[in-house]
């Protein structure tokens, strides 16, 4: 069968929230777990493309991600790259520095529970041997020795061997200026550090518990070591650490049997004899021996300034040679720590993220739920950041400035993509995702964009999961959530001339509502009076609200993360009720007049198709009756005189419009297919649809006259290996004549199908190569309207339940 290669226009998924999950190489590229995918990115200024490509491999989550240090690659133009996962496995994937050629060189059955940290060797030299270690809530911690492109396993070190504790994070470094010699910092569920050491002795390296560091008065979520100055051979190792008692500690591991001398941080400290005098950070000396070699790790620094847990912390000495620490916490800040020339004393010297008027008005708008990690780019000019949305953060140093700024970032679903749909001149796709969000998504082309894909609002943040939606125009869309109504939403005004400014846009932005805003007690985006002054606290006030709004998307660029969820939201014009349970599927007619839609049920009562009108949007009563089921997937022929429906009892149905905007039953079959019936398409032209089963059949429906009415009937099937769960037609006719089905299964595939016009016989099957696929179920396809096209190229919308929304061209089609 022959396989087809696309074209990746945009990829989007959000990292999952772990502190560990990610990880920013030498080369530039940056890797994070999204669900049990791994997505490889370029923060890079010049370059806002956003994720390049996504590696699957994983069956569980990945929460673990580390490249190995970057002299391994050297000569081979790779880069290396270790995950660990929710499976229980660790995997080595090996990176092209043009992310071209990305593959799984290797998988290992690591340990017996979730994988939760990973920690490759840091040293100052070319290391003789490159070491890993892996925590798992096996209560285990794993050294692994890379050679010869594998990990071989080197030794297990039991956690649970007196006070016991899941590790959270690992640091292991080289000790003492040699590569002979390793230290291995272990923190995790318990207020100590655990300290290990280990010298390689005739090819073997056995690592044994050193010393216990107490001070910390919770969990251990962050440790990192780095040397204090750039002299390999004399320089002590500083280690920090960070916990969720809202500190930062500094630790000093210096050779030799003497405490060192208290360095001019601690001695310029003023509270240094708070410390010396009370029952405070202790200084105590801990001795550990390593080959023969005398070490002594002592408190150096407690850093203070954080107002919540701290998940991050990380090392960098970029181009100007200052050592730099960079924390990141759940208080919504990304802490620089530096130390004072005159003083020698630690401070903060920059604090990013979230002012805290905007902390707690909501967990949609308001409380981003703080940064679950922190990274810097290796020559300390850039940095990122992770936020409870599962958007990353970015800033980079402007030199002219000498001040750090805002750059655009990649966003993305943290959820199964539940639903897609193109507005009907495509423009901008819509998505929706059980993370509770609807995004909107189009191409950057103008004041300086690359004709790359972005997100560039964020019309709905609700607090149900969202299973459906379909666009109403250009300017309005209708959603289906886990409650009993459907909400239909307008585009804002501001958001339009956004769009029309950066996206070629051609909408009328002055018959558009102002702005939107949520409520703090409520689900619905409510209109913003735009003469109502916003509340700032303490009973002060700011301008307008809709000034505000108006000022965050006065921008050149596609919208931040902050202003996504605060600034772009649409506001709710429309309720539609009627039904009992959850809303299933919908569908809105080509013309924008109707929308149809249906409920999760288990017997007739409920699972009725409800059709609204949209001009004064009430129900167009009766309800249409056909199953005894759920139905799945809704769908409006062409020129919106027929309404196909399928559903869960294997059943199709197809209504016909009569005078007005009625439907009626025109016929159904009970036994469409052998098992339930999961989605259906209309071809773009002729009475003629498909439908498909968990029965691995899509089957092909063509309508004959017969006394006065058409009659469909079975004119073939197309056999599948998996569950089909989605298909789509392509809105015309391939340049052949032929129709053009896009089929998707559970098991992630997807195929483009043609059919032939006269017989609706398979003429061709191409499936896409399996790195273009979903790793897990493909929920809906959607081929984009007309108006993006050139020539004769089609482009494809994805939705996947392992949360990537992915966008393909094809060429010919």
């Amino acid at each position: 069968m022959a396989h087809v290669s696309p074209q990746i226009e945009y990829l989007s998924t959000g990292a999952n929230r772990h502190c560990a999950v990610a990880d920013w190489s030498v080369d530039g590229i940056l890797a994070y777990g999204a669900d049990a995918n791994v997505a490889l990115w370029r923060p890079e200024s010049n370059n806002p493309r956003g994720v390049e490509t996504v590696l699957a491999g994983h069956t569980g989550v990945v929460k673990a991600v580390t490249f190995l240090p970057q002299e391994v690659g050297i000569g081979e133009e790779v880069s290396y790259l270790v995950t660990g996962a929710d499976d229980f496995k660790l995997k080595l994937w090996s990176i092209s520095k043009d992310l071209t050629r990305c593959e799984c060189i290797q998988t290992v059955d690591a340990h017996s529970a979730s994988v939760t940290c990973l920690a490759a060797l840091k040293s100052w030299s070319k290391p003789s041997d490159v070491l890993l270690a892996s925590g798992a809530a096996d209560y285990s911690i794993k050294v692994w020795k890379f050679d010869s492109g594998q990990l071989h396993p080197v030794q297990t070190i039991k956690t649970a061997q007196g006070p016991r504790f899941f590790p959270l994070t690992l640091a292991l470094c080289t000790l003492g200026g040699d590569d002979s010699s390793f230290v291995l910092a272990a923190g995790g569920t318990r207020r100590t550090i655990h300290i290990y050491g280990a010298s390689r002795q005739g090819g073997e390296i056995d690592f044994k518990p050193q010393a216990t560091l107490s001070g910390h008065e919770d969990w251990i979520r962050a440790l990192d070591f780095t040397l204090e100055t750039t002299d390999i051979g004399t320089s002590d190792l500083l280690l920090a650490s960070a916990s969720q008692d809202k500190y930062i500690r500094l630790w000093r591991v210096h050779e030799g049997v003497q405490v060192p001398v208290l360095s001019s941080t601690a001695t310029a400290d003023p509270l240094r004899d708070a410390y010396l005098a009370s029952k405070g950070p202790s200084n105590k000396a801990h001795r550990i021996k390593v080959a023969d070699r005398d070490f002594t790790i002592t408190f150096e620094a407690l850093l203070l300034g954080h107002e919540d847990w701290i998940y991050a912390v990380q090392w960098n000495r970029g181009s100007d040679d200052i050592l730099r620490l960079l924390s990141a916490s759940a208080d919504n800040s990304l802490v620089i720590w530096e130390v004072e020339p005159e003083s020698g004393i630690w401070a903060s010297t920059t604090r990013l993220g979230e002012i805290s008027r905007d902390k707690g008005a909501t967990t949609a708008t308001g409380s981003i739920g703080g940064f679950w990690t922190g990274l810097w780019r290796a020559d300390g000019r850039s940095m990122v950041c992770l936020g409870r949305t599962g958007s990353w953060r970015r800033w980079d140093f402007d030199e002219s400035d000498q001040r750090w700024k805002p750059a655009i970032a990649v966003t993305g679903h943290t959820k199964p993509v539940t639903g897609i749909a193109w507005s009907r001149d495509g423009a901008y796709l819509l998505s929706s995702s059980s993370d509770q969000t609807t995004r909107l998504h189009a191409s950057w082309t103008e004041l300086g964009g690359a004709g790359t894909w972005h997100e560039m609002s964020r019309p709905q943040i609700h607090g149900y999961d969202l299973n459906c939606i379909d666009s109403l125009g250009v300017d309005r869309f209708v959603s289906g959530a886990d409650e009993k109504l459907l909400r239909v939403f307008r585009e804002p005004r501001p958001v339009a001339q956004l769009l029309n400014r950066l996206c070629r846009f051609e909408s009328d932005a002055e018959a558009m509502p102002e702005a939107a805003n949520i409520p703090s007690l409520g689900l619905s985006n409510k209109a913003v009076d735009p003469d109502a002054p916003e509340d700032v606290g303490g009973g002060g006030t700011v301008d307008t609200a809709t000034d505000a709004l108006k000022s965050a998307l006065e921008i050149d660029r596609p919208p931040f993360e902050d202003a996504l969820s605060k600034y772009t939201l649409w506001p709710e014009i429309e309720k539609l009720y009627g039904h009992g349970y959850e809303i299933s599927c919908l569908a809105a007619s080509n013309d924008g007049r109707l929308v149809a839609s249906a409920c999760k049920a288990s017997a007739s009562t409920h699972a009725v198709v409800r059709l609204f009108e949209t001009e004064r949007w009430t129900e167009v009563k009766p309800p249409l009756v056909a199953h005894s089921l759920t139905a799945t997937r809704l769908r409006f022929s062409a020129d919106d005189r027929y309404l196909l429906s399928v559903g869960r009892d294997r059943q199709w149905a197809v209504f016909e419009r009569g005078d007005g905007d009625a439907f009626s039953l025109l016929q159904s079959d009970p036994k469409g297919h052998s098992r339930m019936i999961l989605d259906a398409a209309w071809a773009p032209e002729g009475w003629v649809f498909v439908t498909a089963g968990r029965d691995k059949q899509v089957k092909v429906w063509r309508a004959t006259e017969g006394e006065g009415k058409l009659e469909f009937a079975l004119a073939g099937a197309i056999p599948s290996g998996q569950p089909v769960t989605a298909i789509d037609f392509l809105p015309r006719n391939s340049r052949a004549g032929h129709l053009v089905l896009a089929m998707g299964n559970e098991a992630g595939s997807v195929s483009i199908c043609e059919l032939s016009t006269a017989d609706l016989s398979l003429v061709s099957r191409s499936d896409l190569e399996s790195r273009f696929c979903p790793s897990k179920s493909v929920l809906q396809l959607s081929w984009r309207p007309s108006r993006g096209e050139q020539g004769d190229g089609a482009t494809l919308a994805i939705a996947g339940e392992d949360t990537c929304l992915r966008i393909y061209r094809f060429g010919e089609i």
